[in-house]
């Protein structure tokens, strides 16, 4: 087998000597056929398990499917040699799809995924325009899911829940932060900047805009905090000369926002060009700004953009599906495609934990209402933290979701001579205080 993992390469000559061992491969038309040795021994449906993976590799949300290949070749490379549950021998196979950061086209390639491959367990990740119509499809065919990276007011409420009353998911799962977290991290964060506490938000039109408006605006004004709402807009927008002089207009010296990433680019971009950055002391991304990529579009008026992180190489925990740390991690993709570590890493990886962990305790990974059951009191250490469904309390705030911190922090140059110009600190630990701290939050410059 390669060293690279997840490649799968054989050589010409590792050909040649396996066959002259006696694992021989058939001509059939000219072409050889794969030759005994690279069969997998279990390759009917009984004894293979199915495994789906659904997230954006295009479209606005690209950012966080830049990860998808380095961390699904790890997963692969746990499960090369299969997993055995209940005394049984399984082959794991994993099949990604592209959302194309479509909703539409997320529930085609579930549908997909459910019908004409015939998987027994879905993962999802990163936003609610990707995780809740997979996991709509997988309610309505019976296949257990679990998804990631979407606000679990998004992902619950957005959904058609209602607060207080019964749950209406029977086969979708979740772990993901929500505005509780978000509130906790901004009511840390921002005071370490001076400022008049007046805050101007940008939430479109859309299920994250609307769940921020509707959960984390009252929060924030609890704390103190006046905000300031110019309403929403719908995504795509390519003038905000309204909003930023409505921003203006009250004096927000604080920015929150969570739009899709190229929205925000243009928005702070005409920002500038209009004045409201110089006026700005804390501008807050939530949805965007969380990857390299995406700071870079912005130029010279990303550094010192203050973020959320829902995992860092510096998170204490490793993946219990391939061992590896944290730290590990990112070091492990930045050697392997001489990129820096994104924050998805750690996310998308903590979701194949989760799928091991439930596959196990299920007993029957084919049995799809076993493998339901199994999650309603999983415990699993991922990158991410530690995971525990049916604890209740403030981290099971409703039966299908486990809460996962947000860690608050800036993005900020890094030394001369370093591999890459910016790096994210972290600046305050209340979501996770295992998590270290490692600066303090400087006043966005304008």
């Amino acid at each position: 087998m390669s060293d690279e993992y997840g490649s799968g390469k054989v050589t010409r000559r590792d050909l040649l000597k396996r066959a002259g061992a006696g694992a021989v491969g058939v001509a059939v038309s000219g072409v050889f056929a794969e030759p005994v040795w690279a069969r997998a021994k279990t390759w009917d449906a009984s004894n293979t398990i199915k495994i789906g993976f659904v997230s954006p590799l295009t479209g606005p949300a690209a950012g966080f499917g830049e990860g998808d290949p380095y961390i699904i070749g790890l997963a692969k490379h746990a499960w090369r040699h299969g997993t055995t549950i209940g005394g049984k021998h399984y082959a794991v196979e994993v099949v990604k799809k592209d959302s194309q950061s479509d909703p539409a086209k997320a529930a085609q390639v579930a549908n997909e995924l459910i019908h004409s491959t015939g998987i027994d367990l879905m993962l999802t990740t990163s936003t609610p325009e990707v995780v809740n119509p997979v996991a709509d499809a997988c309610e309505a065919a019976g296949v257990p899911c679990v998804g990631t990276v979407d606000p679990w007011e998004s992902f619950y409420f957005g959904r058609g829940a209602k607060p207080g009353g019964r749950n209406p998911f029977r086969y979708s799962f979740l772990f993901s932060f929500g505005t509780a977290q978000f509130a906790s991290a901004y009511e840390h964060l921002w005071p370490q900047v001076k400022t008049n506490k007046h805050v101007g938000v940008m939430y479109p039109n859309d299920t994250d805009g609307n769940a921020f408006r509707a959960s984390l605006i009252p929060l924030l004004e609890k704390a103190g905090y006046k905000v300031f709402d110019p309403g929403g807009y719908q995504d795509g927008q390519t003038d905000y000369t309204s909003l930023i002089s409505y921003w203006k207009k009250h004096d927000c010296q604080i920015f929150h926002c969570a739009p899709i990433p190229p929205d925000f680019t243009t928005c702070w971009k005409q920002a500038a060009q209009q004045g409201y950055t110089k006026m700005c002391r804390v501008a807050q991304l939530a949805k965007t700004g969380l990857f390299p990529s995406q700071i870079a579009a912005s130029g010279k008026l990303g550094p010192l953009l203050a973020s959320g992180a829902y995992w860092t190489p510096t998170f204490p925990y490793k993946s219990s599906l391939t061992g590896i740390s944290s730290k590990e991690i990112g070091d492990g993709y930045t050697r392997k495609t001489g990129r820096q570590w994104n924050q998805q890493l750690g996310a998308s990886l903590s979701l194949f934990d989760v799928a091991q962990a439930v596959l196990h305790k299920a007993g029957d990974p084919k049995d799809k209402n076993k493998v339901t059951a199994a999650f309603h009191h999983l415990k699993v250490e991922t990158p991410s933290g530690v995971l525990h469904w049916g604890t209740g309390g403030k981290h099971n705030p409703v039966p299908p979701v486990v809460t996962t911190p947000i860690i608050g922090g800036q993005w900020v140059h890094t030394p001369k001579g370093s591999k890459f110009p910016l790096d994210f600190v972290l600046c305050e630990h209340s979501g996770d205080p295992h998590v270290p701290i490692k600066a303090k939050l400087k006043r966005y410059p304008g």
